[in-house]
């Protein structure tokens, strides 16, 4: 999920690794020495990842007794995780405060279109797919576009056949898995207007996330920090009632407190 960085003022990313399996001690040395140097920290983790590397992280959490450590899970396919993990690594350059950095994620998930082109179906279970795309998934040579984010679409893919873009300037990621075809350079980047292509190496979990290792993965993404910048500060900032940081959005992504319900008054008669 540590991509490459996408210009010099990034952040270097910091993975934790191993963590249901080192012992507890260890995970609480290392991240109480993060949060000690950085001052907070901001977990980026899929909703794939398993119950025992969760349930490590919320044990270390309360442990160190700390509202400095917040737990972000968007629901969102590999690669698009790592591209998003990158946005707060360049955003973290920035004089941003930890609680509206942390909060900014889920604001640049709404600029994320993210999907694979697959070999299979069958064994696809994120995104809905219809009895009939099961059934073609069988034949020989079937490929299919599949759109998880932001809204599911699904196609079985010819030449012609695309899918949904955004519709504004992006850059896209390919990961090339154990599929061989040039649709996702040849048709879907130029249908999208993509303004650059790159390759990276495909994510460890694409393969168990998209049900299948034949696959190509690809993310359309905002890649210029002054415009991921921009977005993040048109945003009215609040201040959580419960621990004082600057936050957007309606729940603190530090403490999870979320403002406190205003009561009505009651009606005369």
């Amino acid at each position: 999920m540590a991509l490459p960085a996408q210009d010099e003022r990034t952040v270097p990313a910091v993975v934790l690794q191993d963590l249901e399996r080192e012992p507890l001690d260890a995970s609480l040395e290392d991240l109480q020495q993060i949060v000690e140097q950085h001052g907070h920290l901001v977990v980026v983790c899929s909703r794939s990842v398993s119950p025992a590397v969760l349930q490590r992280l919320h044990t270390v959490r309360s442990l160190l007794e700390s509202d400095r450590i917040a737990l972000f899970r968007p629901d969102l396919p590999p690669l698009a995780l790592a591209v998003l993990a990158r946005q707060l690594r360049q955003l973290a350059s920035c004089d941003l405060g930890p609680g509206v950095l942390a909060s900014a994620g889920r604001l640049l998930t709404h600029y994320l279109h993210a999907g694979a082109l697959l070999g299979s179906v069958a064994r696809l279970d994120r995104v809905p797919v219809d009895l009939k795309s099961h059934a073609k998934s069988w034949m020989p040579g079937s490929q299919f576009g599949v759109l998880a984010h932001p809204a599911p679409h699904l196609a079985r893919i010819t030449p012609q056949v695309t899918l949904p873009g955004p519709e504004f300037g992006t850059s896209m990621l390919v990961a090339q898995g154990q599929l061989q075809s040039d649709w996702v350079t040849a048709t879907l980047a130029p249908s999208w207007n993509a303004q650059g292509l790159r390759e990276v190496a495909l994510p460890a979990e694409s393969a168990r996330w998209w049900g299948t290792p034949r696959l190509i993965e690809f993310c359309a993404y905002l890649p210029d920090l002054p415009v991921l910048h921009q977005l993040v500060t048109s945003v009215r900032r609040g201040v959580c009632h419960w621990c004082g940081i600057d936050v957007i959005g309606d729940r603190c992504v530090f403490c999870s407190a979320t403002p406190p319900a205003h009561e009505q008054p009651a009606r005369a008669g």
